[in-house]
């Protein structure tokens, strides 16, 4: 008896050893390496809570509960917002509001949904918020589970990586007319006190990064009990799904690529070209050549609003700056037909065009979680670019976003599989590429090199080759660590540090025809050779097809429905809005300024108000045999015009087109508006007429000075 009870004692200890040894090694998420030994699936737990946002009925909240680094052994544990909209419901027993999760492996009509796959979704960026999505997600995919998923650090995960910081330096460098690459120092000086705000609070910002957000997306489907899905992204979130796809290619049923950015592109770099070339498809490269170097030497000011304070300021734009706002622009469906009218007015001199867009470019700066996005692009984007001084235009984005990762100074992350290159070589890049890249953009006034690209790649190769074995002196051990945690996570096998990832998951990829942030060229060749993969352009269309297409919404629900079908539910060749091209319109600002302020619209409202009494005097007058004949006359042609001018107004297809201009017919059309003023003098001019006549002619000579020296010029 004793004897067996110091073996039971013994052993107990050595399983309480065991266990402890475990209990550290192991991941936040409570996956162990025993557990994915013994083929168990590793399940992060959840956390119900309120919908921050407002949501369709039927959709619950929650967040995911996963470790801030899964590379470092006892990481503390971070919140991933998610909404989850059931199509059938609440599950059995389950009060609205709460959060429904399932056991692992549960089959998900067990909970109350349907027979078909769910869709996760996530927004680009890196760091813009998914959750405001939800509602348009469950009207375009009725029938099935949507599950939405925030990008770990972002506006609704905890903690949320915002900088508001690196917005305040990115306004202080656009209150000067100089060119940005002399004036980022406003913005490192505010990046390094985000980056040390964040540090303070515990963040470590190298656990915001594309393979971490990858891994959240499988955690998430194990947690919620799917036993398999759809994974759907738009520009950046095309990486983490792709890489998710690698990782879980038994959970992965299918995967939705909006404005696919090719995991291995160099961005930065490649941006400049594909701006030119979208500019090409327009027929604009003349004028836009023009328009930038006219602004580059005489910078334009505009007045608009603080993106945080909401304060007038008054901001100068040159002709980089402007060049980076069109590429901005461009993501926009309904903007897309003005951009050659725009570029044109713009290399014309008409600088005030640019206000409509200067006036939103302050909501694009308050949209995205910049700690996040710098986080994500300073690890896996910007080392791979070389920021070569000599790329034309030399867009804002790049110069801002590399002087930052050269202040922020994190480590570059390594090459990781994905659903498109399956078998990468997995290379280990350390902190000296992203200083490399910091000295790229600090030469390049002093180069005067020529063949942008080729410098690029020069310059990438000899950093490459000169830190090479620092870099995998530092990675090798992590580098091979973190392959055999991904490898057993995603059910695959290393060989030689190489991952290899199942395939023959189906791809749809959506790209649109002027989209210079994500060209449907560079999509088109990352899919062309990918089996059960295909690729669809959509004419007309900019950045983020399903959001302002309805045709790539069908597209994207045709392929849910059977992804092996190739028919297409609607003509992605059939542009949403006619082009805008230099002479359809008269170019103006005075219809925006209008709405603006309302203020200028009393003249044109009192003129044609004025008319319709007269129009209604005259006849009265008329029928009682009194005269009236020109009161009648005046007044109809005045009523007339304002039928006419309506009618015009109205036939304008795009209407964020009336913004830059309005229809040439205006100019013709306020010859009626002459008429009237006419005859409205003679008819106040004549002896007989009484006092009250000199009205209609004051208010037909206000309209149409205000027509011909404000609307029209």
């Amino acid at each position: 008896m004793r004897g067996a009870a110091v073996a039971a004692f013994v052993a107990a200890l050595m399983l309480m050893e065991g266990a402890g040894s475990a209990a550290v090694a192991a991941p936040a998420s409570g996956w162990s390496e025993a557990a994915a030994a013994a083929g168990e699936t590793r399940t992060a737990p959840v956390e119900e809570r309120p919908c921050p946002v407002t949501v369709p009925a039927g959709t619950t909240c929650g967040y995911l509960l996963v470790p801030e680094r899964r590379d470092v052994p006892n990481s503390r544990t971070i919140k991933v917002g998610y909404a989850v909209h059931r199509a059938g419901g609440e599950a059995p027993g389950q009060a609205r509001g709460q959060a429904t999760v399932q056991a692992p492996g549960q089959a998900p009509g067990q909970a109350g949904a349907q027979d078909a796959d769910p869709v996760v979704y996530m927004s680009g960026g890196p760091g813009s918020a998914s959750l405001p999505l939800t509602g348009l997600l469950t009207r375009m995919l009725p029938g099935r589970d949507v599950v939405v998923l925030e990008q770990r650090g972002g506006r609704y995960s905890e903690p949320r990586l915002s900088c508001p910081e690196i917005v305040e330096g990115i306004v202080d460098t656009l209150r000067t007319p100089g060119p940005t690459v002399d004036e980022t120092a406003a913005v490192v000086r505010r990046a390094g006190a985000c980056q040390s705000r964040l540090e303070s609070e515990h963040v470590d910002l190298r656990g915001y990064r594309t393979a971490e957000i990858a891994a959240d997306i499988v955690d998430l489907r194990a947690a919620l009990g799917y036993r398999r899905w759809y994974l759907f992204g738009v520009s950046y979130s095309t990486r983490p799904m792709l890489r998710a796809a690698a990782l879980d290619p038994e959970g992965s049923r299918g995967v939705v690529l909006d404005s696919l950015l090719p995991p291995r592109a160099r961005w930065y770099d490649e941006s400049p070209g594909s701006l030119m070339a979208t500019m090409a498809k327009l027929g604009l490269t003349t004028r836009f050549d023009a328009a930038v170097a006219a602004l580059n030497a005489h910078p334009a000011a505009y007045d608009t609003r603080d993106p945080l304070t909401r304060k007038r300021l008054t901001v100068w734009l040159n002709g980089d700056d402007v060049a980076t706002l069109l590429a901005e622009a461009l993501h926009e469906t309904d903007v897309i037909p003005i951009v050659p009218a725009l570029v044109d007015g713009l290399a014309g001199g008409r600088t005030e065009l640019l206000q409509p867009l200067v006036d939103q470019a302050g909501d694009g700066l308050t949209s995205h979680e910049w700690g996040l996005y710098y986080a994500v692009q300073c690890q896996d984007e910007t080392p791979g670019n070389s920021f070569p001084g000599s790329a034309r235009p030399r867009l804002f984005t790049g110069v801002v976003d590399a002087a930052v990762c050269g202040a922020w100074g994190l480590p570059a992350s390594r090459t990781e599989p994905d659903a498109l290159t399956p078998d990468p070589a997995v290379t280990a890049v350390g902190a000296d590429a992203t200083i490399a890249g910091r000295s790229a953009v600090a030469d390049t006034r002093t180069r005067g090199t020529t063949g942008a690209r080729t410098t690029g790649d020069t310059a990438t190769a000899n950093a490459t080759t000169a830190n090479a074995a620092a870099r995998a002196t530092a990675t090798r051990d992590a580098a091979t660590r973190d392959a055999a945690t991904r490898g057993r996570a995603a059910g695959s096998t290393t060989t030689g540090g190489r991952a290899v990832a199942a395939s023959g998951v189906p791809i749809l990829a959506l790209g649109g025809r002027y989209d210079p942030t994500t060209p449907p060229e560079a999509a088109r060749e990352a899919v062309s050779a990918v089996p059960g993969a295909r690729f669809t352009e959509f004419d007309g269309v900019g950045h983020g097809v399903f959001l302002s297409s309805e045709c790539g919404r069908r597209t994207i629900a045709a392929f849910l429905a059977d992804p092996a079908s190739a028919t297409r539910p609607c003509d992605p060749g059939a542009a949403p809005y006619p082009m805008v091209r230099p002479g359809d319109l008269l170019l103006t600002s005075s219809v925006y300024r209008m709405l603006r302020s309302p203020v200028p619209l009393a003249i044109p409202a009192a003129f044609l108000l004025v008319a319709a009494v007269q129009l209604l005097v005259g006849l009265v007058s008329l029928l009682r045999r009194r005269g009236g004949g020109l009161s009648a006359l005046a007044g109809l042609a005045g009523v007339v015009l304002g039928a006419l001018s309506a009618l015009s107004l109205s036939a304008v297809a795009d209407p964020v087109a009336l913004s830059i201009g309005v229809p040439p017919a205006l100019a013709w059309l306020g010859l009626l508006a002459v008429v009237c003023t006419v005859l409205s003098v003679i008819e106040a001019f004549r002896l007989t007429a009484g006092a009250a006549r000199i009205v209609p002619a004051l208010t037909g000579m206000a309209f149409v000075a205000w027509l011909y020296g404000w609307l029209l010029a």
